[in-house]
């Protein structure tokens, strides 16, 4: 374990901006029509497309994206399944609502989002939908089906590890141990100029996503969210802990990865720190994706869906 932990820490410091977020403007140019879901929330909102009584599937962004990340695969799944893709307030041009911080102390945010996320699969009467979550998104997706397993039949996340704040510290370190770190970060995010911010967040998205023609669109909506909702997001994401909670989760789940973006890091290595970090939930399906980095939905795009098309299929 303590090169496990050596090897993490080398990308602490890319993560420290990681607001990227891949996906255009709520109102961006050239999308495909959908219609928004009746649905009164002050922390989500939900576009909806594809035929109603098709099976459902909820898409989740991750920090600061859109639902555009996902434009790629509802153009393919609505064509035979019904396809709810959350937008969360406060990233990519939603006002913050109820995701609005206050004060000088990062306000809880994945629980919240998560549960309301849930509320919505429960009041829009949604069968048991199969959960995808990218990055931050992935961590609301195992938040979900480890607290409201009866609402879902199945959860993908898409390159996220159950417990980021292991990153950040020395072997050992738990949520607790590693809050005056995460809160460290919360400082440096939330109180730093909006220049310096979107500096090191273009920079982070640019060792996001090999492809250079897909930049342009995340790098947007780091410019239309919320500084200060996206680094709370972050901060509450080093400080959860999910590994104790996997075990609750009932319902079938597989995890796409990509080898982490440090030269000196294997994959081998990345392997090893993926089986080390979901351990406590025997059976999870875990799948390294190559030639890719963390958007795999951006650089892999027929890769990917053809591991949706796996996952959404498998019993």
């Amino acid at each position: 374990m303590s090169r496990l932990a050596v090897m993490t820490a080398l990308i602490a410091a890319p993560l420290l901006f990681t607001s990227p977020a891949v996906a255009q403007s709520h109102s961006g140019h050239g999308e495909h029509a959908h219609q928004h879901a009746a649905f009164e929330s002050g922390r989500i909102h939900v576009r909806v497309d594809g035929p109603e009584g098709a099976p459902d599937v909820v898409l989740i962004p991750g920090l600061s994206s859109s639902p555009r990340i996902w434009q790629d695969t509802t153009d393919e799944l609505s064509k035979t399944y019904r396809v709810h893709r959350i937008h969360v307030q406060g990233f990519a041009g939603a006002a913050p609502k109820d995701n609005a911080q206050i004060g000088d102390t990062p306000q809880p945010f994945i629980v919240p989002v998560a549960d309301e996320i849930d509320r919505y699969i429960r009041e829009a009467n949604l069968n048991k939908p199969a959960v995808i979550g990218h990055s931050l998104g992935g961590s609301l997706a195992m938040t979900i089906a480890s607290r409201h397993p009866q609402d879902v039949s199945k959860v993908m996340v898409v390159d996220m590890l159950p417990f980021m704040g292991a990153m950040f510290g020395p072997p050992g370190t738990t949520a607790e141990s590693v809050k005056p770190t995460a809160l460290s970060v919360w400082n440096t995010q939330a109180g730093s100029s909006r220049e310096d911010y979107l500096t090191a967040a273009n920079a982070s998205v640019t060792g996001m996503i090999n492809t250079e023609a897909r930049r342009a669109g995340p790098l947007s909506d780091v410019e239309g969210s919320d500084q200060q909702v996206s680094a709370a997001a972050f901060h509450d994401l080093i400080v959860t802990d999910l590994r104790p909670e996997l075990p609750k989760i009932t319902v079938p789940m597989t995890v796409l990865y990509v080898k982490f973006n440090d030269a000196r890091m294997t994959n081998e290595v990345t392997d090893m720190i993926y089986r080390a970090s979901f351990s406590t939930r025997p059976g999870t399906t875990l799948k390294r994706i190559d030639d890719s980095a963390h958007f795999i939905m951006l650089d892999q795009p027929q890769v990917f869906a053809a591991e949706i098309d796996t996952f959404l299929k498998s019993n």
